[in-house]
């Protein structure tokens, strides 16, 4: 079945095209011990742009895509938060990204695999339409379709979905982690049992957060942490004017203070951010894309003793001196991806929350025109909004909800 559809290929000059693919459909599976499935044929409705599908675009510059192309084929659909109309079904869903063999996405071992519907080995939403295992076509609320359509404030929250149980994620893993990480020091301070002591050091890891980058997952990860443990004191360090409307909306949302990065020396922005946390941070949460961020976490003396360094950019490289790093105790750790209950959990969040309005459309027409010059300029550029999405199917969508 031929369809129109964005797609990713190894090309210096042409790594991201518009035009007719064959589509493909081969049996996947949702979790180990699962029955494969074909997939059920879906139309795409609404669309998100994600920051991966503009390294996946420069990865194709490279040459270095050959790896994520599903197998037999030498492209990939991108696209992976959205949602899309299931005409077998008569109902609008969510595509659930991640599956494949393994028990626990999220934590998948050496023998056990894993694909991501348009990042990773499948083919994705940006697609007039394209076939999902059925078992990880999520279902949405009740109460935002009228007659046929899908309220498009709805719609816009959605395409959040991915990034935001990622974030669900990231707040149990550093939960997890620094549980383990700092309860005996909580039992050698309190003379508490164990117990108590782990719940000790899981709330006061968060006593002190820098969150250094500000997108959507930077602005996702401190709404959860504010949302949880509304004691924590959190700082945003990002490069944009403290009035500007993303740096504001974060803030209503989370509570945060902010410390624009207009310094000519790392070091002089490793103090403010101290001061403005009132000590060193207990955690440190990387998602700017910049190497800067463990050159300030960990040379300049941003994490203190004990903290965890949370990196969820893609692309930098970290280092560090061991010796420092040893005595303070440091726990560096990376993770990416969530479970069906981590998405399940933020598409009823996403719901309740005022998410749609940072997010803005796209012309269809432009993008598919020329896709590359529409990332490069006007979905993420300086200029451009915190958050862009193209309507796929506008059919499907109430413009006026």
């Amino acid at each position: 079945m031929k369809v129109k559809a964005t797609y990713f290929r190894n090309s210096a000059t042409q790594p991201l095209v518009y035009g007719d693919i064959e589509l493909i459909n081969p049996p996947r599976q949702r979790l180990r011990g699962e029955e494969k499935k074909e997939g059920v044929l879906a139309q795409s409705v609404l669309v998100g742009f994600c920051g991966t599908d503009f390294e996946l675009m420069h990865m194709g510059m490279r040459g270095e895509l050959d790896a994520k192309f599903p197998a037999g084929t030498d492209r990939l659909i991108n696209g992976h938060e959205g949602v899309v109309w299931v005409p077998g079904q008569n109902r609008f869903a969510i595509v659930l990204i991640r599956g494949g063999d393994s028990c626990d996405p999220t934590r998948f071992t050496d023998d056990e695999t894993y694909f991501e519907y348009g990042c990773d080995q499948a083919d994705g939403l940006f697609s007039d339409c394209n076939y999902y295992n059925s078992d990880m076509l999520l279902r949405i609320p009740d109460g935002y379709v009228k007659d046929g359509k899908l309220a498009l404030s709805f719609a816009k929250k959605m395409v959040f979905a991915d990034p935001f149980a990622c974030m669900i994620f990231q707040l149990e893993r550093m939960e997890d982690l620094g549980a383990a990480q700092n309860f005996r020091v909580e039992m050698a301070h309190r003379g508490c049992d164990e117990e108590s002591a782990r719940r000790f050091a899981r709330e006061h890891l968060f006593d002190r957060v820098c969150i250094f980058g500000l997108g959507t997952t930077g602005m996702f990860i401190g709404d959860l942490i504010h949302r949880k443990y509304p004691q924590a004191r959190m700082v945003y360090v990002a490069r944009s004017a403290p009035l500007s409307e993303k740096v504001t909306f974060a803030q209503s949302v989370t509570g945060a203070s902010y410390v624009q990065n207009t310094f000519e020396r790392e070091e002089d922005l490793a103090n403010a951010v101290v001061r403005e946390l009132g000590g060193r941070a207990t955690v440190f949460i990387g998602v700017s894309g910049s190497e800067v961020e463990h050159r300030i976490a960990l040379q300049h003396r941003v994490l203190g003793c004990n903290g965890i360094y949370n990196s969820f950019s893609l692309g930098p490289r970290i280092s560090f001196d061991t010796m420092p790093f040893g005595f303070q105790n440091h726990l560096i750790f990376g993770s990416i991806n969530f479970r069906q209950d981590h998405m399940e959990q933020a598409i009823r969040m996403l719901a309740e929350s005022r998410y749609d309005r940072i997010v803005e459309l796209i012309d269809k027409d432009v993008f598919t025109a020329d896709p590359i010059d529409s990332y490069n300029r006007l979905i993420y550029s300086k200029s451009a909004p915190l958050k862009t999405a193209v309507a796929w199917n506008p059919e499907y969508l109430d413009f006026n909800r």
